[in-house]
């Protein structure tokens, strides 16, 4: 998510997300139809379902990009405006937000420069170990694989230390290595009580990763599951194939 000058708007910080009977249309084409659910702090919540499900549109609504045409989205207890909550806020879609003609430490220092954080250049340097690519930070990122960017992108939207991770098909483009290790880093992030909710299709990777489960078509929610397992199996017997 562009951080829109969250660095001089007070964040708000929360411990859940509730969606509650949340509809989105466009025209007369409805994408969700009151989707309901809950995600707390230290949750990775699966959104599952086939292309058009509305998967993508449900995480435009999370991160308050979207306004839901009824029902309502709410971040804790407490009132915030749009611009209070996207600094707690990170989001990793189809759009990696890089800019090619930067280095990646170039990239995550003006993002972390745009949400104010603090010591940005440890923070920066943190980011790129983490993403394995401190030897390469100082390369263009027009230079690196889909699946580098990939990384680099994820620490992008992590730069602020956001409660929310939202993730549109975070695997794409990673090899074997690369997914395994993404797999590890949510569930680092989970520990360290992160709010991380990933839309995929792969649902090998996800199956044993979810604690939360919601199974989507049609932009209805058909099912939901609690640490599910045999997740392959649950979703073609609730979706199809």
């Amino acid at each position: 998510m562009t951080p829109q000058s969250t660095a001089h708007v007070a964040s708000q910080d929360f411990d859940v997300v509730t969606a509650r009977e949340v509809s989105r249309a466009f025209g007369r084409r409805r994408a969700l139809n009151k989707v309901s659910f809950s995600a707390a702090a230290g949750a990775i919540v699966g959104v599952l379902g086939p292309n058009g499900a509305g998967k993508s549109t449900l995480l435009g609504v999370l991160s308050t990009l979207l306004r839901p045409t009824s029902g309502s989205v709410s971040y804790g207890g407490a009132d915030a405006t749009p611009a209070a909550l996207r600094s707690r806020i990170g989001v990793l879609g189809h759009d990696l937000f890089l800019y090619p003609e930067l280095t990646a430490r170039e990239n995550l220092q003006f993002f972390a420069g745009l949400y104010g954080v603090a010591d940005a250049a440890a923070r920066v340097a943190a980011a790129l170990q983490t993403a394995g690519l401190d030897a390469r930070a100082d390369d263009l990122t027009s230079a690196y694989s889909r699946g580098m960017r990939q990384r680099v992108a994820l620490e992008r939207a992590l730069i602020h230390s956001p409660r929310l991770l939202l993730l549109d098909e975070p695997f794409t483009g990673l090899d074997d290595a690369s997914a395994a290790a993404l797999v590890e880093r949510l569930r680092g992030l989970r520990t360290e009580g992160r709010i991380v909710i990933l839309a995929t299709h792969d649902l090998d990777l996800a199956d044993g990763l979810l604690d939360q489960a919601l199974f989507l078509r049609d932009g209805r929610v058909l099912h939901t599951a609690t640490h599910p397992e045999r997740l392959r199996a649950t979703y073609q017997g609730v979706v199809g194939r």
